[in-house]
């Protein structure tokens, strides 16, 4: 049964001597919004790590499958959904028959769980048709401005023996932030749940354990410390909610304690959360 409830959230996480989200065109520096030089992390890296963190703990355990990983290919995943059924994909089609199609997309929908967290596109050669998530992320962005370091590395050994004859050593650049708080705000609809995927309170408990749980089976050198410190949700009462987003998102400010000096710690950070003004058909719960 899927969930019968509307959710915000609200999530803190940092970075220590790290690059939390590389930017491709960019010589893969931290992700920065130009005109006001602070950081950003996109949506689609959150997905990712959220994606990561179900295929570890559930190990492709029945109805938990990842649609979105390394090495898939969306023409053979959505092949699974025909053949369950017994059914000849028609290219770039959907069954004409309206059951057989809806069959075919709930097939996906059921067996994996990004599609019933975050929808697809699956419109391919093999058809299982576009389904529009419940759950939905906006850009990450730090609390204050970010000033990205290039480190310069060496390693002792070099890479062939043509290298070998001319130096001893190979050097290297590495992209950090010395440190930075980021704030991510996300929606879950309830609505989009019960009428499309089926995201119920299973799903919706382990999407909690992933947030709260993002990186920490996701360490590597070049993202350095990386933590999520506050985690804060927002119930309403109904499917369809009864408070603008906005302003649930505005009753959680966070600050740094002193200007003068740039942050290094999350203790650098005052959080406050203005419990008076939360409506009385939304419950605040801070998971972390």
């Amino acid at each position: 049964m899927a969930i019968e409830n509307r959710y915000e959230f609200v999530m803190l996480f940092d970075v220590e001597n790290g690059n939390p989200n590389g930017d491709p065109d960019a010589g893969n520096m931290p992700r920065i919004d130009p005109e006001t030089s602070y950081g950003i992390v996109t949506d689609v890296c959150i997905k990712r790590k959220i994606r990561d963190y179900v295929a570890t703990v559930k190990e492709e355990e029945p109805g938990f499958q990842i649609y979105v990983r390394d090495g898939a290919v969306l023409n053979a995943q959505h092949e699974l959904a025909y053949k369950n059924y017994n059914m000849k994909p028609e290219e770039k089609k959907l069954p004409k028959d309206e059951a057989d199609a809806k069959k075919i997309t709930g097939f996906m929908c059921e067996n994996f769980y990004d599609i019933r967290a975050f929808g697809a596109v699956m419109t391919t050669k093999v058809n299982c048709g576009q389904v529009r998530g419940p759950v939905q992320i906006n850009f990450s962005r730090s609390i204050d401005p970010i000033v990205p370091q290039e480190i310069t590395i060496t390693r002792v050994a070099v890479t062939s023996k043509e290298d070998a004859e001319k130096k001893e050593h190979e050097m290297g650049r590495k992209h950090i932030v010395p440190y930075a708080l980021y704030r991510v705000e996300g929606y879950i609809s309830a609505n989009l749940a019960q009428k499309v995927t089926g995201f119920d309170d299973t799903d919706l408990d382990l999407l909690w354990e992933a947030l709260i749980n993002l990186f920490e089976h996701d360490h590597s050198a070049a993202r350095g410390k990386m933590a999520t410190r506050k985690l804060f949700v927002f119930k309403h009462d109904s499917a369809l909610g009864c408070a603008p987003s906005h302003v649930l998102f505005d009753l959680i400010s966070v600050k740094r304690k002193d200007a003068s000096k740039p942050a290094r710690s999350f203790e650098d950070y005052g959080v406050n959360v203005d419990t008076d003004k939360v409506p009385k058909s939304v419950e605040l719960i801070e998971k972390l």
